[in-house]
């Protein structure tokens, strides 16, 4: 299991799609591959009026990762320290196995380089005690990241202050 989790609180996002953008340059990703997805929910209406949902959709960083059981050149692999999951592009020989085996659609084609990619919670900002680009630039604050520990707290506080009588 990761030691790290990436949680979005959904009723923040407006879908501005910053957190891709800076993805992508923090990679320095070209058009094509989306390490990082949202993914617009709806619209549908509530009551009279139409609403929609964003989902984040990063890699889940998987206990179990199916893309690192399939990779047959060790390409793909999982930090023993931490759980991340991240891409080694010089075993990389852009056969897509992963690709497959992965049911969220996490590891990306990378057309110009002919190889993988994928979100690895940016591990050389987390290496550095930073936060992933993704989360940095959040611009409404609905994107955290954290200990399994740190993120419970956030929902917590999340929860108490959606059901609190004194608001």
């Amino acid at each position: 299991m990761s030691q790290y989790y990436l949680f979005q609180d959904i009723k923040k996002c407006i879908g501005c799609h910053t957190c891709e953008v800076q993805c992508k340059a923090n990679k320095g990703l070209p058009v094509g591959p989306r390490v990082c997805q949202v993914v617009e929910v709806g619209p549908k209406f509530v009551g009279s009026l139409p609403r929609a949902s964003y989902i984040f959709m990063p890699c889940f960083h998987c206990e179990n990762p199916w893309c690192v059981a399939a990779c047959p050149t060790g390409a793909m692999q999982k930090r023993p320290k931490d759980g991340i999951v991240f891409v080694d592009e010089e075993l990389c020989v852009g056969c897509k196995t992963c690709m497959s085996a992965c049911p969220w659609g996490a590891p990306q084609w990378h057309a110009e380089t002919g190889k993988v990619v994928k979100c690895d919670y940016c591990r050389d900002r987390v290496d550095q005690g930073l936060k992933p680009a993704c989360v940095t630039v959040c611009t409404t604050h609905c994107l955290h990241f954290g200990k399994p520990e740190e993120i419970r707290e956030i929902r917590r506080e999340r929860h108490a202050k959606a059901v609190s009588p004194l608001d």
